[in-house]
């Protein structure tokens, strides 16, 4: 069966954005660029929520710019045919490979996870991540540290009052000080 993955950028403090919507803070440098270019890899599909999705956008036409360096062609190549779902309440309709989920998280998980297929199930956003860790479909959780404290913001894990037991699988630390965490749920 397919994992679900959940993995993003938060500070040190647990937020993946500010108290003022900034995710400046995350700007990877190469060596973490090129960590994200090799995660991507092993996605058959990433699940995103609305705001997520419409930051992702940029990726959509990214290799137009001719001044682009390597990597980020790299990244933009194995972005953008990767098929995307969309949740949203508010939009009707998304661009590229991306379709809008026609029906509830729970769902299509299910639907993806019996469909043929070895790569994993992503998903992008805190507020989907969340809906999805309160079904217990969350298999994995990766962490993009950043040495910041933003103080407030949306939180990388939801505030749910329930207890889950996580197995470290994978810890790394690059020169920037950034540290990925990478953990199965027990």
């Amino acid at each position: 069966m397919r994992k679900v993955t959940y993995a993003m950028s938060t500070s040190l403090d647990g937020y993946i954005v500010g108290p003022d919507g900034g995710f400046d803070w995350t700007a990877p440098d190469d060596e973490v660029f090129r960590f994200w270019i090799d995660e991507i890899r092993a996605v058959d599909v990433h699940l995103l929520g609305r705001r997520l999705y419409e930051t992702m956008l940029y990726w959509e036409t990214a290799d137009q710019d001719p001044g682009l360096d390597e990597a980020t062609r790299e990244w933009t190549a194995l972005w953008k045919p990767l098929p995307k779902v969309v949740f949203s309440r508010t939009l009707s309709a998304v661009e590229g490979r991306a379709r809008l989920a026609s029906g509830g998280l729970v769902e299509e998980i299910e639907r993806l996870r019996a469909e043929p297929g070895e790569g994993e199930i992503a998903i992008g956003g805190a507020t989907l991540a969340a809906e999805a860790a309160e079904a217990g479909l969350i298999d994995e959780y990766r962490m993009m540290v950043y040495p910041v404290l933003v103080g407030g913001g949306i939180p990388y894990f939801p505030r749910h009052e329930r207890r889950v037991d996580l197995a470290l699988v994978e810890t790394r630390t690059f020169p920037s000080n950034v540290v990925h965490l990478r953990y199965r749920v027990a």
